[in-house]
């Protein structure tokens, strides 16, 4: 049975007899493949939009539509696929989204309008809200060994950093050499592969099987997230004092407010709070959120950068992020199963937000005409080195320490924080940019090619400075909020392993 610990946090249930799964590394590679299949889903349909549009014929209006529809499925019930997997099993949680999402990529690759289309990229984020959770909660209770884990977690964080380049490359190569659809088409390798892995390799297991689920709580934050998303979607396409961006933004927080309450006295809380209390948890989930938010204006601003100003192709643009790519990844290595065991959150994650804030302040000297390998690359490795420092070790925490029962929900949160830190970046960057470009072109000969080219430069630079201010700002948070010290791992605290 689960016992109670000090400062919030729970212990999930221990058999002295268990031991951990001789199969633990391959059940890592399909969660690794599952995660990269949903992560890189995020911008890979991203390139291929300007083919889509042309060959399905609908607007520049409706084009958004196209991502928002899955940020908005997936974001909304991100929670609510947690609890699934922790009340019916992370098992089948895990195959049945891969199967649907599968199934919805499909669909859309053979989309014939775009009403299809959006139809089957709002299924996509159903299926990866289930996914996604079920991922994550299945890493956090196969490695129980703390080096283990670490490395486990390094692996898993370097996908979720990076999966976002993975997909503008992946994307590029898939758009130029045969076929926009083949951008949702190609999911259905990475597919088969997770779900035969994960027929042969998982168990099934209910942690939480004498549990229900939270029906009330269900509706308030599914429905509070979508008109949060909803809202800071429609910012980038109308006024922030449009009523579709403040009401939808109001609403959403007065029903996450309504949700927060409810939670504390549910008799089965949808999130219970003993998640969230733990002050190291805590300050992961908002490290996650910061450094979603940050992310974006690397990936959006620097790929329009590099296509419309330098003239790269999508998939050389794509290339061009490989190597920030392999910095996050090595660093992330480093991070989670050397820095933080020796020197603890409080000081390895400030430090990485710092090197991201020292990146992208460098990134902001970029002209009309710079060079790729002196004004971007080197760039690009100090941010990918910042943000390798900075998410495997806050996915980790974020989980660590996390009863057997609640692993799905706190999975599902981690997740959730990205998701929401994006759309919370992509409308206030694409604001702001577009601001700063309109007052660079304010008094001057907008028709004249080298001025709109200036002030789409402003507009990347201003973007690249306010995620600069975001990692600043995650910086002090993260220093604020976790404990001193390395820590070490709870031999009792161990979690259950059933595989």
């Amino acid at each position: 049975m689960p016992q109670t610990l000090t400062e919030g946090a729970r212990k999930g249930s221990v058999d002295s007899s268990s031991a951990p799964s001789p199969r633990r590394w391959w059940i890592l590679a399909i969660i690794g493949i599952a995660q990269l299949m949903v992560v890189l889903d995020a911008t890979i349909v991203n390139i291929a939009l300007p083919s889509a549009q042309a060959d399905l014929g609908f607007s520049d209006g409706n084009r958004q539509w196209i991502v928002t529809a899955y940020s908005l499925a997936f974001a909304s019930l991100l929670l609510l696929g947690g609890r699934i997997a922790d009340l019916f099993g992370r098992k089948p949680a895990f195959l049945i989204g891969v199967a649907g999402f599968a199934g919805a990529s499909v669909l859309g690759g053979a989309s014939t309008s775009f009403g299809m289309l959006v139809t089957a990229r709002a299924l996509q984020g159903v299926f990866g809200a289930l996914l996604a959770p079920a991922a994550l909660s299945l890493l956090n209770t196969t490695f129980t060994d703390a080096k283990e884990r670490a490395k486990a977690f390094s692996v898993y964080g370097a996908i979720a950093g990076a999966g976002g380049a993975v997909g503008l490359l992946l994307g590029g190569v898939l758009t130029d050499a045969l076929d926009w659809r083949w951008t949702l088409f190609v999911n259905l390798v990475f597919a088969v592969v997770a779900f035969a892995g994960g027929w042969v390799l998982l168990s099934s297991h209910r942690d939480a099987a004498n549990s229900r689920l939270d029906l009330p709580g269900t509706l308030l934050v599914s429905s509070g997230l979508f008109a949060l998303v909803y809202g800071f979607s429609n910012a980038e396409t109308h006024d922030w004092s449009s009523p579709l961006t403040w009401g939808f933004l109001a609403a959403g927080g007065i029903l996450l407010s309504a949700f927060a309450r409810w939670q504390t006295r549910a008799e089965h809380p949808l999130l219970p709070m003993r998640v969230l209390l733990d002050r190291d948890r805590a300050a992961s989930f908002v490290t996650v959120l910061i450094t979603g938010a940050g992310m974006f204006g690397v990936f959006l601003f620097l790929t329009y950068y590099l296509q419309l100003n330098l003239g790269f192709s999508p998939t050389k643009t794509g290339v061009a992020f490989l190597p920030m790519m392999a910095t996050l990844m090595i660093m992330a290595q480093v991070s989670t199963t050397v820095l933080v065991p020796r020197i603890g959150p409080k000081i390895v994650i400030p430090a990485g937000f710092a090197i991201a804030v020292g990146g992208m302040a460098w990134l902001t000297g970029i002209g009309v005409a710079s060079d790729f390998s002196t004004a971007v690359l080197p760039q690009l490795l100090l941010i990918g080195a910042g943000l390798g420092i900075v998410m495997p070790p806050a996915m980790s925490l974020a989980t660590s320490g996390i009863a057997a029962e609640d692993a799905g929900v706190a999975s599902a949160t981690v997740n959730t924080m990205q998701q929401v830190g994006g759309s919370i970046g992509t409308a206030l960057l694409n604001t702001l940019a577009a601001s700063a470009a309109t007052s660079y072109l304010a008094g001057k000969d907008a028709t004249n090619k080298l001025v709109r080219a200036q002030s789409t430069i402003e507009s990347y630079t201003t973007a690249f400075w306010w995620s600069a201010g975001f990692f600043a700002a995650g910086a002090v948070i993260a220093f604020l909020l976790y404990r001193r010290g390395a820590q070490e791992q709870d031999p009792d605290a161990v979690r259950a392993v059933h595989m």
